[in-house]
């Protein structure tokens, strides 16, 4: 005797929210590291590019002089 047994497949997946497959992949701890990593690059991003173009231009007005 055989026994044939009936694979159950779920009609519909239930897809988990972008939220908890990012806490399940890097953890509390990854995703404040990298929270907090982008907002300091954001920062120095737009605090560098800000004076980018004053540095510039004082660095080449002094060597033209």
């Amino acid at each position: 005797m055989e026994n044939n047994k009936t694979i159950q497949e779920p009609a519909e997946e239930k897809k988990s929210s972008k939220w908890k497959s990012l806490v399940k992949k890097f953890g509390i701890g990854g995703i404040i590291f990298f929270t907090v990593k982008g907002i300091i690059t954001s920062t120095l991003i737009y605090f560098l590019g800000k004076n980018f173009w004053t540095v510039i231009s004082n660095y080449f007005s002094t060597i033209f002089d």
